[in-house]
């Protein structure tokens, strides 16, 4: 059974009961199996009205809601290849995408988003909104729509392009199969198992991430497949409402969204400051020595304070994130040590994933019962992870992508002698857990021949200065490194963390100039991905003349 049919099987299962849910202002909105089942029958039916056949692209364009969930199983369960795109996107990426996708229909959520992208439309597409798609109304399609099978898949027929975030070039549009989704889909629901083994009941899962990220879809997929109940966040400055009124047992993140919530709990303990300011202090001072010291095997104090901020201090923060959580998901990019830790210290542990769109989103997760903080956990079973030239990871099992759509240069590249050249820089340990120590596209070469990985450096001098958003080390065949850093970061906050960092380094990898930016780099100013990556070629060209100035003061 594929994945698509165990989700038609399930959603027939839970047929009275909420399977998703939009939290929206009023409330939150919920469509049991049988109604997600009908909205999906609406949706092929109109497909099938639209003269769409087997292999055909279709792009989503729109947020996350249960009418995308809809159209997307139902394009699946036409065999049509569902194309999703990420609304913030700008019109002319966009273009770009739907043009190399080929895309015979592009559904839009609303009137408005179809007109911002009317003029940017491929020749001899079509474009539809939901509401054309489905019907006005409030999202759900009427019941009583008689459901029928999914057509009949092979494990190679392709289900999705998903388009990379395009840190440097253009998007490439990742080919994946239903067989690549159902090997993955049988790993997640086994990993998921073990963290919920005891619970019987329905397992309550928050969702925010885009639905056009390949982690974010795979968590969808899963969560249709189990006895969940997902909701879906319609509006980031409700996040943490929405959280709570969810009452997850888990959900998925991105490091950034867990490196806020840090700050703004260490931010609110300063404020309120008093015993209860001493008490965490001194608690966190305890943790985290206790972590240093078992790795170089020494002993010490501070269970006192600990085990005080557990029964007073700890429990109060739990609540406000989520008092059901059993564990936060974390993937996308590394999560800082230090932030894992932290959650461990109040009592939610962070799960790590790594992995890529064209790996079907994950290689390795961690194990709930052996978490050990800064690594991404072993490579799930029946997949393969080695070490190349230059400590790159490479990868094969039945995860890997068939190739990017209409580029076999790029394919080639990527796929050598049976294995996926990930392109990340790594290494593993004793008890087989992965770690990601840098990307090899952003080594930085210096004009000594040192090459110096950027990625671990800006995550110690991250977590060094209060107030900083970013962090991007430059230096690129020049003969010292230099930095920019965004966010409210005073001069002298910036000089006294690059001496200290400096105090520990080697001598080319000390850190020799430094420029401010107030504002922080985000997508709309093409400075990061869809989903918040660094475009460091850009940030590169954007801020060349403040870089040669800190090379001219250097040298000066």
């Amino acid at each position: 059974m594929n994945f698509h049919e165990n989700i038609f099987n399930n959603l027939d299962k839970t047929a009275s009961r909420a399977v998703l849910q939009e939290a929206r202002e009023s409330g939150l909105v919920a469509a049991t199996g049988t109604e997600l089942r009908s909205n999906i029958e609406t949706a092929r039916e109109f497909v099938r009205r639209a003269g769409l056949r087997k292999g055909d692209r279709c792009v989503l364009l729109a947020p996350n809601s249960i009418r995308w969930v809809a159209l997307n199983l139902g394009l699946i369960a036409e065999g049509i290849i569902a194309v999703p795109l990420n609304t913030r996107q700008t019109p002319k990426e966009l273009a770009g995408m739907m043009r190399d996708a080929e895309a015979r229909l592009v559904c839009v959520g609303d009137a408005a988003g179809a007109n911002a992208i009317r003029e940017e439309l491929p020749a001899g597409s079509r474009l539809a909104t939901f509401d054309e798609v489905f019907g006005a109304g409030d999202g759900k399609a009427p019941n009583g729509t008689k459901a029928s099978p999914p057509v009949p898949m092979a494990d190679s027929d392709p289900v999705t392009i998903i388009y990379t975030s395009g840190t440097s070039g253009e998007p490439k549009g990742v080919v994946l199969t239903s067989g690549n989704v159902s090997f993955m889909q049988e790993r997640i629901a086994a990993r998921l198992g073990e963290l919920m083994r005891g619970h019987n009941g329905v397992e309550r899962v928050f969702h925010y991430p885009p639905f056009n990220f390949a982690g974010s879809w795979m968590m969808l997929l899963a969560s249709l497949s189990r006895n969940s109940v997902m909701t879906l966040s319609m509006d980031l400055i409700r996040l943490q409402k929405e959280m709570q009124a969810a009452a997850p047992h888990y959900f998925m993140n991105v490091p950034l969204l867990l490196e806020r919530v840090r700050r703004g709990i260490e931010e609110n303990v300063a404020k309120t400051g008093g015993i209860v300011g001493n008490i965490f202090n001194r608690a966190r001072t305890a943790w985290f020595a206790r972590h240093s010291e078992e790795q170089t095997g020494a002993t010490g104090g501070g269970g006192f304070w600990l085990g005080i901020a557990r029964m007073t201090i700890f429990p109060t923060i739990r609540k406000r994130i989520g008092a059901n959580l059993k564990a936060l998901i974390c993937g996308s990019a590394p999560l800082s040590r230090d932030t894992q830790l932290f959650f461990m210290m109040i009592g939610i542990p962070v799960l790590q994933v790594y992995g890529l769109t064209e790996t079907t989103a994950i290689c390795t997760m961690d194990d709930p019962a052996r978490v050990e903080p800064g690594w991404v956990g072993p490579a799930i079973p029946g997949i393969e992870m080695k070490l190349g030239a230059d400590q790159e990871i490479l990868v094969r099992g039945p995860n890997i992508f068939p190739g990017y759509w209409k580029r076999p240069e790029e394919t080639a590249k990527v796929l050598r002698d049976g294995w996926f050249h990930s392109g990340d820089q790594g290494e593993a340990n004793a008890n087989g857990n992965w770690r990601i120590t840098g990307r090899l596209k952003n080594l930085l070469v210096l004009s000594s021949g040192h090459n110096v990985a950027p990625e671990p450096i800006e995550e110690k001098l991250l977590c060094e200065l209060h107030g900083a958003q970013q962090v991007v080390l430059v230096g690129h065949g020049r003969s010292y490194l230099t930095v920019i850093i965004t966010g409210d970061v005073p001069r002298e906050h910036a000089s006294a963390a690059l001496e200290s960092l400096n105090a520990q380094a080697p001598h080319y990898k000390r850190i020799h100039g430094f420029h401010v930016e107030r504002e922080g780099f985000t997508m709309e100013s093409g400075l990061l991905t869809a989903n918040g990556k660094l475009r460091r070629d850009k940030i590169s060209a954007r801020f060349a003349a403040q870089i040669e100035t800190l090379y001219r003061e250097k040298s000066a």
